[in-house]
């Protein structure tokens, strides 16, 4: 098969923690006022789309957008999606933690990172790209490939994936950025993934639903092709195009 399935990759909406400065990790907060308003409104970018899935990091304020963004909607917890485990960062303020040695790690040299009593960034990197990679593979199988899922993380989770796709390091993955109940589009194909959105808080989300007369007619050899010159928008992404 040429081409993958389409996954949509949601953060979750602001928690208290975000909001008070403090870095949550993997404890039970919850989703604040505006964290709530965050998910009910991406859930009406979401309504109406054909999601083959929608897959969850198992922390509470990823169940929660959910369910208020898309209320009945089955999800499956992978614990592949589940945040870094920051250790005894955890539930630290920020400004705080800046102040650690291992902080500037964080920010310029996050591959060789591993927080005290907790994990390391490329372990997290490795398992939420294999999560991903993983799940895209076994629903383009069961749907097609015109198949669009869901999967319901956080953001440095996202932020390896996105650098995975972007074939970048992951030392330049704190370039990459993924705002509360954000969604990022990652299209595979046998030779690269395309980023067909990134950091989208406002955008329809609709044009990224692939057109089934349109896969057909598109060869194995131009699914992996860039459109050069930009192509004609997202659909296009995958189809060889020149102007």
């Amino acid at each position: 098969m040429a081409i993958v399935a389409t996954v949509l990759l949601l953060r979750h909406g602001r928690t208290t923690a975000n909001a008070e400065g403090g870095l949550a990790g993997r404890r039970p907060v919850e989703l604040d006022g505006i964290g709530r308003a965050q998910a009910l409104a991406v859930g009406a970018r979401l309504a109406g789309l054909p999601l083959a899935a929608v897959v969850t990091s198992p922390l509470a304020r990823c169940r929660q957008t959910l369910d208020l963004a898309l209320p009945g909607v089955d999800q499956t917890v992978e614990d592949g999606l589940i945040e870094c485990g920051y250790g005894a960062w955890e539930g630290q303020p920020l400004k705080t933690l800046a102040k650690d040695p291992l902080w500037p790690v964080v920010q310029q040299h996050p591959s060789a990172a591993v927080f005290p009593g907790g994990e390391a960034m490329a372990e997290m990197a490795r398992r939420a790209v294999g999560a991903v990679r993983s799940w895209d593979a076994r629903l383009t199988a069961e749907h097609g490939p015109e198949a669009l899922w869901l999967a319901c993380s956080h953001g440095d989770v996202i932020k390896a994936i996105v650098a995975d796709a972007l074939g970048l390091h992951l030392d330049l993955f704190q370039r990459v950025v993924a705002d509360p109940a954000s969604v990022t589009a990652i299209r595979y194909t046998p030779t690269r993934p395309f980023v067909l959105r990134l950091n989208d808080t406002g955008g329809d989300l609709a044009g990224l639903v692939v057109p089934k007369k349109t896969r057909r007619r598109r060869s194995r050899a131009a699914d992996s092709d860039a459109p050069v010159g930009g192509g004609a928008g997202s659909a296009d992404a995958g189809a060889a195009q020149v102007g």
